[in-house]
């Protein structure tokens, strides 16, 4: 069943009819933007440490490296190594609230980003065993458990309505995952509704229909990866979903579909970008430009992508992380910067400003102590 138009896509129609009349708005305006110090301007992400998880607050620079402003303790604890995943850390649509997991205690907390600060609101069990990524739609909010990494059974993913910050589990609201997949993102599409979990193991990619009442539909659909080991994925604008494959070093991309055509249609498979371990992907608002972090190759490849979804390789190395790995990502929401974790010694966020042409310029590159995650605002 198709689901009535969201809060959020009714807001975007009557923003398009204002500048069709005439009117006009900035390309990447933020829906609340108010001026808040913390909901603008900002990276997030976590420490993962098994002692106790910490989120570590950012403000990024125009001209220059990202600064650490803040450490806010999670209410539960890391696990200490890498995740495997993209979506450690999210960000509402509305931009009020984060989402963190806490691999080490199997529980998912819940921020509300005020003026000034960030403040915990909630800390709740995932249902599941070692959360490795969250997705959130118009107040729905589903985790990704992959216990021993994915390489046995129990694999799932849970599902929560939020309230003000506060998670409260989706009645039916678990759906269980084959064993022994490795899944390694969770994410919904454009509109909610579809809710997308790459399986690194399985190479697929496995989706299911979201119901009016946020549950999940009762079986999955799967659809073959081209390229070997699906890894993380980005949503653009066009609802086009764009997905690396870790062991082909490449990225495909998938037009996003509905209730009368499959849900991934393949639009360009496997683009191999000659590097290593392309693993996770940010897209531009605009729904242009993909960004592959290469792990192997510490440097970033830029993608274009096209009205129907096609990609086309722009630059196989746009960025370079100085031999310090490459992993999770984050574009800005006015889509000016792309912001990198790079994990080996040193650890670091590297920031690029983003060219028209979708290119890179180095920005610089701040030393941090972080384990998974990268989201921005």
């Amino acid at each position: 069943m198709i689901k009535p138009l969201r809060r959020r896509q009714t807001i975007g129609l009557v923003a398009a009819a204002i500048a069709l009349a005439g009117f006009g708005a900035p390309a990447f305006a933020s829906q609340d933007d108010d001026g808040d110090s913390y909901r603008h301007g900002k990276l997030f992400m976590i420490t993962n440490a098994a002692t106790g998880n910490v989120v570590q607050v950012y403000s990024r620079a125009a001209n220059g490296p990202a600064t650490l402003i803040a450490s806010v303790a999670s209410g539960g604890s890391g696990s200490g190594a890498g995740l495997g995943s993209q979506g450690a850390v999210a960000l509402s649509g509305s931009g009020r609230y984060l989402f963190v997991v806490n691999a080490g205690s199997n529980t998912l907390s819940t921020f509300e980003v005020r003026d000034n600060a960030l403040v915990l609101k909630s800390t709740v069990n995932t249902g599941g065993i070692r959360p490795t990524s969250v997705t959130e739609n118009d107040g729905l909010v589903y985790v990704l458990n992959v216990p021993n990494g994915g390489t046995g059974a129990g694999n799932n993913v849970v599902g929560f309505r939020n309230t003000k910050g506060v998670l409260t589990p989706l009645i039916d609201g678990t759906r269980a995952l084959a064993d022994a997949t490795q899944p390694a993102q969770v994410s919904f599409d454009r509109d909610g509704e579809a809710l997308i979990v790459s399986e690194r193991a399985a190479t697929q990619l496995v989706t299911y229909g979201v119901r009016n009442d946020g549950t999940l539909s009762a079986s999955a659909t799967t659809t073959p990866s081209p390229g070997a080991v699906p890894f993380g994925f980005a949503i653009t604008n066009r609802n086009v979903a764009v997905v690396s494959e870790a062991g082909t070093s490449s990225a495909s991309s998938y037009k996003i579909g509905g209730k009368d055509a499959p849900w991934l249609q393949l639009v360009t498979p496997a683009l191999g970008n000659g590097q290593g371990a392309a693993c996770w992907v940010a897209v531009t608002p605009n729904g242009r430009f993909a960004y592959t972090a290469n792990a192997a190759a510490s440097n970033v490849s830029a993608y274009g992508v096209d009205g129907k979804g096609a990609v086309t390789l722009l630059n196989a190395q746009a960025g370079f992380t100085s031999n310090n790995g490459a992993l999770d990502m984050a574009v800005t929401r006015d889509g000016r910067q792309l912001h990198v974790f790079a994990s080996r010694t040193p650890q670091q966020i590297v920031s690029f400003s983003i060219g028209h042409d979708g290119s890179l310029t180095r920005l610089g590159a701040l030393n941090v102590t972080a384990g998974a995650g990268l989201v921005a605002n």
